[in-house]
C-alpha cells in the first residue's frame, strides 16, 4: 500500500519537483559561478581573505530557497486533497488513516531531503575544491539550518493545508511563521551550531501536527 501512496504522491508533485530541482540547480550554479569568477579575476588569495576576515559565504542567495521549496512542496501535495475533496475519499480506504497521512508526509520528506542533501553536498564539494576543508565545513554548517527550515516549512504548511477550518488555519499560519523565524534570527555564520540537535528534534516533531488537523477533519470540524 505504501508503494501505491508514494506513486500517487509522485503523480501529484512530479512537475513541482522538476521545477524545484531546476531552481535549486540554477541558484546554486549562479553562486558557484560567482565564486569561480572571483578566483579568476582577483585570485584565490582574495577569496580566502574575504572568507576569513569578512565571513563571506558566497551562498547567501540560497538562504530562503529551501524554505520556499518546502512550503511549495506541501501546497502542491496537500491543497488538491482539500480543494477536490480527495482527503475524505483517501481516509475511507481500507488502510489506517494515521498511517496514510504518515506515509504521505514521509514521501514529501524523503524527496525534499534528497533534494536538499544533494544541493548541500554539491556546495561542500565545490568549496572543498578551492578552499581549505575548515572553510568548506564553515560554509556547510552555516547553510545547514536553511535546509532544516525547508523541512520545518514543509511540515507546517502541510499542517495548515490539512486543517479543515479557516479560522484555525490563520492561527496555524501565525504559529508557523513564528517558528520559522527561529531559523533566521541570526545572520552570523555558524550561529546555530549548538542548537542544531534541538532544532532538528523540534522540526521532526512538527510532523505530528498534521495528524491533529486530520483528526479535526475526521470529527467534522468546520467554519
Amino acid at each position: 500500500m505504501r508503494k501505491a501512496i508514494f506513486y500517487k504522491e509522485w503523480i501529484k508533485t512530479r512537475w513541482y519537483l522538476l521545477a524545484a530541482t531546476l531552481l535549486m540547480v540554477v541558484m546554486t550554479g549562479y553562486c558557484l559561478l560567482n565564486l569561480h569568477r572571483i578566483i579568476a579575476f582577483r585570485g584565490p588569495v582574495h577569496l580566502w581573505e574575504a572568507m576569513l576576515e569578512l565571513d563571506a559565504l558566497f551562498v547567501d542567495p540560497l538562504r530562503y530557497l529551501p524554505l520556499l521549496t518546502g512550503l511549495l512542496a506541501a501546497v502542491f501535495q496537500f491543497v488538491p486533497e482539500m480543494q477536490q475533496s480527495r482527503l475524505k475519499l483517501t481516509l475511507h480506504l481500507p488502510y489506517p488513516s494515521g498511517r496514510m497521512i504518515v506515509d504521505m508526509l514521509l514521501y514529501g520528506i524523503v524527496v525534499q531531503s534528497v533534494l536538499y542533501a544533494a544541493n548541500w553536498v554539491w556546495i561542500g564539494l565545490s568549496f572543498r575544491a578551492v578552499v581549505a576543508r575548515e572553510l568548506s565545513l564553515h560554509v556547510c554548517l552555516t547553510a545547514l539550518p536553511w535546509y532544516l527550515a525547508g523541512i520545518a516549512a514543509y511540515f507546517l504548511a502541510a499542517w495548515v493545508c490539512l486543517e479543515p477550518t479557516w479560522k484555525r488555519r490563520l492561527l496555524d499560519l501565525l504559529v508557523g511563521a513564528g517558528f520559522l523565524r527561529l531559523f533566521f534570527l541570526s545572520p552570523d555564520p555558524e550561529a546555530y551550531n549548538r542548537f542544531l540537535p534541538l532544532l532538528t528534534l523540534l522540526t521532526l516533531a512538527l510532523g505530528l501536527l498534521s495528524l491533529l488537523s486530520v483528526h479535526r477533519f475526521k470529527t467534522g470540524e468546520q467554519d
